[in-house]
């Protein structure tokens, strides 16, 4: 093989390995971006959830209804969670989009009783800008 082979061989490694490296970094930012939406919903604290969000933000909610951006963000300041655990979230990439799966544990109040809720959801994300931005989540609650 020729010098010149060899350089064109390592570049080439070199551009993949880097291009993994960023795929990994990616991934790892959209995890922490979904604890960082528990973390905001727990505390019903919809401006930092606000900044996570789409301007065309779709969310099914466990009952089936549609939510824009503005009517989920609502729900989140007068929701009940006090405390919200994803579980075996998995997250397959699509260059710039990114799907998360994965269980959910909430606890909060309903009607002034402590409550607990399980279920699954799937969210969406894309790279806009060099900025993840979740434009769909759905939810589904798992019986007790």
């Amino acid at each position: 093989m020729t010098h010149r082979g060899k350089w064109l061989i390592l570049l080439a490694a070199l551009f993949v390995s880097t291009q993994l490296f960023a795929q990994d970094s990616d991934k790892a930012r959209v995890l922490a971006l979904e604890n960082a939406w528990n973390e905001a919903e727990g505390h019903k604290d919809a401006k930092a959830l606000a900044v996570l969000l789409a301007p065309t933000f779709a969310y099914t909610d466990v009952d089936g209804s549609f939510q824009n951006k503005e009517q989920f963000l609502a729900s989140i300041r007068s929701g009940s969670p006090s405390q919200i655990v994803n579980d075996g979230m998995k997250l397959e990439s699509y260059g710039d989009v990114m799907v998360v799966t994965g269980a959910y544990r909430e606890q909060g109040t309903e009607n002034g009783k402590p409550s607990t809720h399980r279920g699954r959801f799937t969210d969406t994300w894309v790279e806009k800008d060099g900025q993840w931005l979740c434009v769909a989540s759905q939810e589904t609650r798992l019986a007790h």
